[in-house]
């Protein structure tokens, strides 16, 4: 088991996770978040840390596409351990649906 982080982060990324993951397992985007699968050690601590609930273990129904998100994109995006300010119209984005077809980047 691994954690992965789905689209409800897109657009809201508030980094709580990323200040309390003890292997900086995350990768920033343009408008989301990743954990790197190889990285995370399934500790799970940075799960009920995230306030909009984008953090779930790849084995809740519905991962598969989020896990393949989070490998490949961790391959491609650079690397944080330190919470960043989120951005100023996070609040907006909180309870959206389809983020992901609407919203994602792949800041490449």
């Amino acid at each position: 088991m691994t954690y992965i982080v789905n689209d409800k982060c897109i657009k809201c990324k508030l980094m709580d996770c990323v200040e309390v993951c003890p292997v900086d397992c995350f990768y920033e985007g343009k408008n989301m978040l990743v954990i790197k699968p190889d990285e995370c050690i399934d500790c799970g601590v940075c799960e009920p840390e995230c306030p909009v609930d984008a953090i779930k273990a790849d084995t809740e129904p519905g991962s598969e596409k989020w896990v393949e998100v989070n490998k490949k994109y961790s391959e491609l995006w650079p690397n944080i351990s330190e919470k960043k300010t989120p951005p100023s119209d996070h609040e907006k984005y909180k309870n959206e649906e389809n983020k992901f077809e609407k919203y994602f980047k792949e800041n490449l």
